[in-house]
């Protein structure tokens, strides 16, 4: 990670439904610091009680994906990345637990859970460089959601709804301006748009490089465009700079 960003982590939970693939997503409250009223994927920043988790699992140079494991339940009462995942009810118990001041690790030993880390796939990692008040180094994980019927809780005072949606979708909401989201949000969308199965998603995420992406400003045709590079597995790599930061 990056010394002078803060480190981050976000996972992409994705559910093979009936009707087309879904992803787990929520609502930032407007009230938020960073990307607020925008639809993210669950994450938060990288704290030291994850760090002493994932060291004490086994796992020292993991503490991201116990971040973004917790941050889910945090912000939604999904529960992905767990073993055993157990019942849907599980998941506010451990949101409450989690939100009433409970440490993690302690919590998952109460209820006889553990953090399956080869459960989450590097998906990709961004870190936009441009004057905002808060830059995060973010790694976005992929795994798959728990079987059953899970319904999203959002996070009180954070998060303004949670819920199950394709990506095509939110995509089509973002672009009529029925919702918004930050540009990693709408280029992360793009790609997991363009795969049917969890399975196909999983294999654009290996076949690509984790190497940080950085977005930069271009002209094209005149035009300032945010840019990103070609071959990282995403179908859009640049938006006007007008439009590329609306939240």
């Amino acid at each position: 990670m990056s010394d002078d960003a803060i480190p981050a982590a976000t996972l992409v939970v994705w559910r093979d439904a009936p009707s087309g693939p879904e992803i787990l997503v929520v609502e930032r409250a407007a009230g938020m610091a960073f990307a607020a009223g925008a639809i993210v994927f669950p994450g938060g920043r990288i704290d030291a009680a994850d760090r002493a988790l994932a060291d004490a699992l086994g796992r020292p140079d993991e503490a991201a994906k116990v971040t973004a494991v917790r941050e889910t339940i945090e912000e939604s009462a999904i529960v992905a990345g767990l073993a055993p995942a157990g019942d849907p009810a599980l998941g506010p118990e451990l949101q409450d637990g989690l939100l009433s001041g409970a440490d993690f690790g302690g919590l998952l030993a109460s209820h006889g859970l553990t953090i399956d880390f080869d459960a989450l796939t590097p998906f990709a990692r961004w870190m936009p460089a441009f004057k905002h008040a808060r830059r995060f180094d973010t790694l976005f994980y992929l795994a798959e959601a728990p079987t059953g019927e899970w319904p999203p809780n959002p996070q009180p005072g954070e998060c303004v709804a949670a819920e199950w949606a394709s990506p095509t979708e939110l995509l089509e909401r973002i672009d009529c301006g029925d919702a918004s989201a930050i540009f990693p949000t709408k280029r992360n969308l793009e790609r997991l748009a363009s795969h049917k199965t969890l399975d196909d998603a999983l294999a654009d995420a290996r076949a690509h490089s984790l190497d940080t992406i950085i977005p930069w400003i271009e002209e094209i045709e005149g035009v300032p465009h945010v840019r990103i590079p070609e071959d990282r597995g995403y179908p859009v790599i640049s938006e006007p700079l007008a439009t590329a930061f609306r939240a």
